[in-house]
């Protein structure tokens, strides 16, 4: 992922020397449960620890012997025994290369799903501060982006946060998922190696034994994991969406923060774009991108093939790091967002009563007019307003067969735009709990 999308904490978890270190662990733990089963000795497991836990490793040595070896673990191993010395045979005991490098790919996305779920808190509370702030602000609510019914900005904002905690509750079991290790050996069997060894390794790892690996945990684990990022993202694109709409000029209703000094255009100088949201919708189709070739990994001939090797060296860093900047991005454009209370009412008062057309519509079926002819009777002044600029209620106060209907203080009651707003509370109490 290129550095203008990045943040330093996740950037870190796919560093190689963050890799290296995460190879050496794994295979000194491992080194610890043979000496404990008596497999090799146990000065030698110390003297790896010793010597390779107070190690740099040498990026640049480890590609050295790369570009020979043309095998990125044995490059490594060889690197480490260039530091350990003799004792450095004992290393890599019955283990195959994958349970190096599926145990170190499960550790880096356990922790960047820690960081991701610290990016959730931060939205989450953000969008919980906003939301009580706005919960009584009324503003229109929009079908197929047309004037529907009044709704309060807050309720947007709760509906954010409800779809975020459910992305939460999604990530914590894609985390539950895809955190197991697998030092089981060649073709999964463990021939060459203990069971006990993998239950020691995944228990100081923080991860679970995979109940049954062919060589490489399955991937399906992994497929699930990406799936769930990119429904995120779907998740961040919908609010920018939102943003975005509702920042256009003839709306104007919220506003990206606009900071001292800040350009718009670099052609016209009044511009102010809603640069933010519009980054968020092209990251999030970013992020999603990586869901599909994390499913096509899947399928792997037999016990394994390294078809899905390459991908994940893509997809691992680059949906990680990628959704952390959006959330972060995500986080900050919600908390700065600029909201205006009075142009949301200009703009629910645009077309002159038309919002309440649906409760003119239910007291006239409830006065005892069939449906058929109530929906008429509305629709016909609604097009008065929608056409000639009429005022709605004034319209429906001169049609004799409305009026024969309701009664003239029934009538005007049916404007009053508490109405739509009275279970606002009850919605908020679902979402946020009792207060």
């Amino acid at each position: 992922m290129i550095p203008r999308y990045s943040r330093p904490d996740m950037v870190a978890i796919w560093s190689q020397e963050t890799k290296y270190r995460i190879w050496f662990e794994i295979e000194a733990h491992a080194c610890d449960a043979l000496a404990e089963l008596g497999v090799i000795p146990k000065s030698a497991a110390a003297t790896i620890w010793e010597k390779g836990g107070a190690a740099t490793f040498d990026v640049a040595r480890i590609d050295e012997i790369e570009a020979e070896t043309r095998h990125d673990v044995i490059a490594f191993l060889t690197h480490l025994s260039e530091i350990v010395g003799p004792e450095a045979r004992f290393v890599h005991q019955g283990m195959t290369s994958s349970d190096v490098l599926d145990t170190c790919f499960n550790v880096q996305l356990v922790r960047a799903s820690d960081i991701l779920l610290a990016d959730l808190d931060a939205l989450l509370a953000a969008l919980k501060r906003r939301a009580f702030e706005h919960k009584d602000t009324v503003t229109i609510g929009r079908s197929h982006g047309i004037h529907a019914e009044p709704v309060t900005f807050g309720l947007k904002l709760a509906e954010a946060y409800a779809e975020f905690s459910r992305a939460k509750a999604r990530l914590i079991a894609a985390r539950e998922e895809i955190a197991t290790c697998a030092i089981s050996g060649a073709v999964g069997t463990f021939a060459n190696i203990d069971p006990r060894v993998e239950e020691h390794v995944a228990k100081a790892m923080g991860l679970k034994a995979e109940p049954v690996s062919t060589q490489v945990i399955p991937r399906d684990r992994h497929a699930m994991y990406f799936a769930t990022l990119a429904v995120i993202a779907s998740s961040i694109e919908r609010l920018s969406i939102e943003v975005r709409h509702l920042q256009r000029t003839e709306v104007l209703e919220a506003e990206e923060y606009f900071a001292p000094g800040q350009k718009g255009s670099s052609a016209m100088p009044h511009k102010r774009n809603p640069v933010l949201s519009e980054n968020l919708t092209g990251l999030s189709r970013m992020v999603r991108s990586f869901a599909l070739p994390a499913m096509e990994n899947v399928a792997l001939w037999h016990e394994r093939d390294i078809s899905h090797s390459s991908v994940e060296r893509y997809i691992g860093p680059d949906a990680t790091i990628t959704l952390d900047f959006a959330l972060g991005r995500l986080t900050g454009l919600i908390d700065k967002l600029l909201i205006y209370p009075d142009r949301m009412m200009k703009n629910l008062n645009q077309f002159k009563g038309l919002v309440h057309s649906q409760r003119v519509l239910l007291a006239l079926t409830q006065a005892g007019v069939n449906r058929e002819d109530s929906y008429r009777l509305v629709q016909r002044n609604a097009m008065r307003v929608w056409e000639e600029g009429k005022d709605f209620l004034t319209e429906l106060l001169a049609d004799p067969e409305v009026m024969a209907a309701i009664p003239e203080a029934e009538l005007r009651e049916k404007f009053d735009l508490g109405y739509h707003t009275k279970h606002v509370d009850t919605i908020f109490a679902r979402v946020f709990g009792e207060s």
